[in-house]
This record gives structure tokens, C-alpha cells and sequence, in this order.
């Protein structure tokens, strides 16, 4: 499994309501936690703006692969 750093792109593989995000978003790394066990990350619009900065365990991200597209969604 790849290691995952600060300023990785990672892609959720779980919903998470309460931040009103869903499994595919995409976010940035901004802080590892136990080595790789957990990672605070950013998820922002298109235009820029943060609109989820939150905590997530190892099984809820993966890393973005290079041949992956990305797919935009309205935030709810």
C-alpha cells in the first residue's frame, strides 16, 4: 500500500454526511496522523473555497492515481 504524505491529492472511499461529502470526492492532504493511520484533509470547490476540512482514517482515503479523471458534483 502506498504511503500517503502531506500535500497528496487522496480520493474518499466512504460517504461522510456530516462534512457533505461523498465517496470519489477528492481532497488534499494538509496533515498525517500516527504515522499514516489517520489525515487531515481539505476539500475545496472549483473556485478555490475550502468547503470541508476534516479528520479521516486510513479506510476512508486512497491515494489519487495520475490516469485518474476527476468529476465535478454541486456541493448540497
Amino acid at each position: 500500500m502506498k504511503a500517503i504524505r502531506e500535500h497528496d491529492r487522496v480520493v474518499l472511499t466512504t460517504d461522510v454526511p456530516q462534512a457533505k461529502l461523498a465517496a470519489g470526492d477528492v481532497g488534499t492532504v494538509v496533515h498525517v496522523y500516527d504515522r499514516g493511520q489517520a489525515f487531515e484533509v481539505e476539500f475545496v470547490t472549483l473556485n478555490g473555497e475550502t468547503c470541508a476540512l476534516t479528520t479521516l482514517e486510513r479506510r476512508q482515503v486512497r491515494p489519487a492515481h495520475e490516469r485518474e479523471l476527476s468529476h465535478a458534483r454541486q456541493m448540497a
